[in-house]
């Protein structure tokens, strides 16, 4: 019988679940770290919400461990790298308290437009003071969402239920999502100078972070509201403190903070501010969701090895998973390439195979594009998931399948429509099926994705490779491996370069510098 360690507080459904389906479960919380270790060893599957720390020494105790289950959307808690090295599935419960968030956030708007704590606060010292508070109607104001995926679609339908107008920003947005929705589609600077009230509903990556810098929070109407209840870094704190003293910003109300606990903070006793200690997912509804779809995946996982929701595995079947995998591998470094190289919003991404590749289960391949694209964006996104993310982003997906031959014995080709026009990727299984990339948007190029690389669209002329190598070499930087292809001679020719580290941001201003360079980019893999 496998063994489940509840390590966090959950709702007792939980427990209640996994003994119903035949899963012994022990619920011990509030261990410190080495007490963990002590006990860890003999469970094959660990159930934890955000207070337990999953790190690499837990890991390296963790000797049965099968499964993690978090009860939750985030996973900032676990070592995912080194779960995923010692053969431990990671799921989380992503829709779970979506409404909650949403829900949320709406009072956070209510709160700021009606200066609700302020005006309590005063009342109860026996202030009355009536004129001090006057507030702002929701209806008719401008509400600007910054990502309008699961969450942010929720808080787009309740501020139209409050008559309110709905502007949105999200690369991944398509126009016709934004219709179903009741949005309309906007980028992000204009987001910024009509947007009354301003709500984040987006993840903490490297695209997102500071999102309202002191910059674009001076881009804003004077006078707006800011609300976050998504992840702490999206806003520049300081910036926004100065913004409220300054009299430019109305208010904020954030649920987030970059340091959490936030014990302290200088946006503590501003005025027009409003803070909650992370309430986002707390509400009796969202725990018991949560706990509830954590104790199945989990049991379904240790009864019969099915797969939901996970973060570092796909969804296959014993029989399917040796001979998918090198496919998957390549399937996710393609999307995750056409993603890193497109911008705008993606109306549609077709997956064709070709030959041997295309007598497979595709699901698992085209969830593993997926995966590879949308993971350039977001980070709670996984192979399971990946498909309803595309969906609610309103991304047509398409997938075709070829069973002749062509160039190569097996390939697979990823397209997407921006609106720029249609861009394909390609790639095939070289060898002993390693992933080998032979296309990109329409160049012949043969180069293994791997680490990290630089991309460079250039003129093709005499000199240029000496002159780029020169400049690397320069600044410290030891190229791997060198790809080149050309439409033609003297044409546009493409560079990959695999290098040992990335391009610091003013080494890679200085190659976009070089004379013949259109486009030069860093790409990870």
């Amino acid at each position: 019988m496998p063994k489940v360690l509840i390590s966090d507080k959950m709702d007792p459904k939980a427990a209640q679940i996994f003994r119903e389906r035949g899963v012994e479960v022990d619920e011990i919380t509030g261990k410190t770290p080495e007490e963990l270790i002590a006990i860890i060893g003999e469970y094959d599957g660990l159930a934890i919400r955000s207070s337990t720390k999953v790190t690499k020494a837990i890991l390296a105790a963790a000797t049965n461990l099968k499964v993690i289950g978090r009860a939750g959307i985030g996973v900032d808690n676990v070592d995912i790298p080194a779960a995923s090295a010692q053969g431990v599935v990671v799921m989380n419960t992503p829709f779970g308290n979506s409404i909650t968030t949403a829900e949320h956030a709406i009072a956070l708007m209510f709160a700021l437009a009606r200066q609700l704590p302020e005006a309590d606060a005063s009342t109860q010292a026996g202030k009355w003071e009536k004129n001090r508070f006057m507030g702002v109607e929701l209806t008719a104001k401008t509400l600007g969402l910054i990502g309008a995926g699961n969450i942010g679609g929720i808080v787009a339908d309740r501020a139209l239920g409050l008559r309110m107008k709905v502007i949105a920003y999200d690369p991944f947005l398509s126009p016709e999502r934004a219709v179903e929705l009741g949005v309309e589609k906007v980028e992000l600077d204009e987001l910024l100078a009509r947007a009354d009230f301003i709500t984040l509903h987006t993840p903490l990556t490297d695209q997102t972070r500071n999102i309202l810098s002191a910059e674009n929070l001076a881009k804003t109407k004077k006078g707006v509201r800011i609300i976050n209840c998504a992840r702490g870094g999206l806003i520049d704190e300081a910036a926004l403190k100065a913004g409220l003293d300054s009299g430019h910003i109305g208010g904020a109300a954030l649920d987030v903070f970059v340091e959490e606990p936030a014990k302290t903070n200088p946006l503590f006793g501003t005025p027009n501010f409003v803070s909650t200690p992370h309430l986002g997912a707390s509400t009796d509804e969202a725990q018991v969701n949560v706990a509830i779809q954590v104790a199945e995946q989990m049991s379904d996982y240790l009864m019969s090895g099915g797969v939901t929701n996970a973060l570092n595995v796909p969804s296959l079947s014993a029989e399917e998973a040796p001979r998918l995998k090198p496919y998957m591998a390549l399937a996710e470094k393609l999307g995750s390439l056409v993603g890193q190289l497109t911008t705008g919003s993606i109306a549609r991404i077709s997956i064709h195979t070709e030959g041997a590749a295309a007598e497979l289960n595709q699901k698992p391949m085209v969830s593993a594009v997926l995966a590879g694209f949308l993971r350039t964006q977001t980070d709670t996104v996984n192979m399971v998931n990946a498909p309803l993310l595309a969906k609610e982003r309103g991304m047509e997906v398409r997938e075709v399948r070829t069973e002749r031959e062509g160039d190569y014995h097996t390939l697979l080709r990823v397209s997407v429509k921006t609106d720029a026009g249609e861009r394909s990727v390609a790639g095939t299984l070289f060898g002993d099926a390693a992933p080998r990339l032979v296309e990109l948007f329409g160049v012949k190029i043969e180069a293994d994705l791997a680490g990290h690389m630089l991309y460079v669209v250039n003129e093709d002329a005499p000199g240029f490779i000496g002159r780029l190598g020169t400049l690397l070499g320069t600044g410290g930087v030891n190229i791997g491996t060198f790809h080149l292809g050309r439409r033609s001679a003297g044409g546009e020719a493409v560079l990959l370069l695999s290098i040992d580290e990335a391009l610091t941001p003013d080494l890679l201003a200085q190659v976009r510098a070089l004379a013949g360079v259109k486009t030069a980019m860093g790409l990870a893999f």
